[in-house]
């Protein structure tokens, strides 16, 4: 249900479509990254590799660009489930949500007010650059996790994808949005487990959260990371023995690697590219 929720409803019935395609990316995303989980070299590879060529195809339509700001990031995710039964169901999971998602939205009414425009995507060269130097940072992240041995390898990959974009002014406010808001989830999640909720409980919060992320969709800030946390938390620590402080500490520290990767590749990178080119009188990107 959660990357339907995060999506925001279009105004028409017919646009809202989408949804179950919403679903069907994201699915497809955690299978392939759960397969290449499996040999942690080709993932790193394939994840760069991957990168590149969603950022440059991005500029051929709406659908490239889902695949690179949605689909992508799922691939990332998958890292974290290599493949399996439990990899399988999960993708089984979001395409059932996306297409219960979808009848829901139907009994909403139309409204009468234009779709809201599509983010800017740069074009040539510019997204080259772009996808090479977001490949090298998920890759450095999935990198990480494999060589640490880490139980989530997808969060620091996933938080890279997330996180970074081609416009400065979006990967810095996203930056700041996404680790505030994981911090802030991660904290919620870790102090309901200490309260040991009970099947019926949980059912309860995961409906208020779900509910309050569809409510946030059109916030102008990057809030949505604090409600998946809380989901996606609070379902470990309910089938774990570690403690909740252990998982905050995990989620923190992983999403806080993956946005600092994402502003040293994103931010600094492109400036000191920037910068020597101006020194030799080259044509900055």
């Amino acid at each position: 249900m959660l990357p339907a929720a995060a999506f925001r409803l279009p105004p028409r019935r017919r646009g809202r479509a989408v949804i179950p395609l919403v679903g069907v990316l994201c699915a497809a995303g955690v299978l392939l990254g759960s397969l290449l989980a499996t040999v942690p070299v080709v993932a790193v590879v394939a994840v760069f590799a991957s990168a590149v060529i969603a950022a440059v195809t991005a500029a051929r339509g709406r659908v490239a660009q889902l695949v690179l700001i949605l689909a992508l990031p799922m691939v990332g995710i998958g890292l974290s489930f290599p493949w399996s039964a439990v990899s399988i169901g999960l993708a089984a999971s979001m395409l059932a949500g996306s297409a219960y998602a979808w009848v829901v939205s139907l009994a909403w009414p139309e409204r009468d007010e234009p779709p809201p425009a599509a983010a800017p995507v740069p074009r040539g060269r510019a997204m080259l650059v772009y996808g090479i130097l977001l490949g090298a940072a998920a890759a450095i992240a999935a990198a990480i996790g494999f060589l640490l041995g880490l139980e989530h390898v997808g969060w620091a990959t996933a938080a890279v994808l997330l996180v970074m974009r081609p416009v400065r002014g979006q990967l810095i406010a996203r930056s700041i949005g996404r680790a505030a808001s994981v911090l802030v989830g991660a904290f919620a999640a870790a102090a309901f487990a200490v309260v040991r909720p009970d099947d019926l409980m949980i059912g309860i919060a995961a409906g208020v959260v779900v509910g309050a992320l569809c409510a946030s969709q059109e916030s102008r800030w990057y809030v949505a990371p604090g409600f998946t946390t809380f989901i996606a938390l609070t379902l470990i620590l309910v089938t774990s023995s570690a403690p909740p402080a252990e998982r905050f500490l995990e989620r923190a520290l992983e999403t806080l690697l993956g946005v600092g990767l994402a502003l040293v590749f994103g931010a600094a990178v492109p400036s000191l590219l920037s910068f020597v080119a101006r020194r030799h009188g080259v044509r900055s990107v």
